[in-house]
């Protein structure tokens, strides 16, 4: 992981504001890498491949993205519109992986 340059408030430039922005795309994607290794785990634990799809864990995980945002200020519609597309990505996953450890 790539430790963000400066923190926000203490930007001056835009090259250190790039510079912030760049780090941290850096760190979320070491973090979806390791939310992915969860995905695989789950297709490796679910005795079924029904079980892989679980609304109401879907409707939960979204709506604790979306509190978190709200805690945060930062706007919440965003969030949940990225929590939305991160889960059914998730889920999609899953399903190659359920399906690829059983062939």
């Amino acid at each position: 992981m790539t430790d963000c340059p400066l923190n926000p408030e203490d930007c001056t430039t835009m090259p250190e504001v790039r510079a912030g922005v760049d780090a941290l795309d850096a760190e979320l994607v070491a973090l979806l890498a390791k939310r992915f290794g969860y995905m695989r785990a789950a297709a490796r634990i679910k005795p079924t491949r029904d079980a892989v799809r679980d609304e109401a864990r879907k409707a939960s995980v979204i709506a604790a993205a979306v509190a978190e945002a709200e805690a945060y200020g930062i706007p919440a519609d965003v969030v949940g519109d990225i929590w939305e597309r991160l889960v059914e990505g998730s889920i999609a996953y899953e399903f190659g992986e359920w399906d690829r450890i059983r062939d």
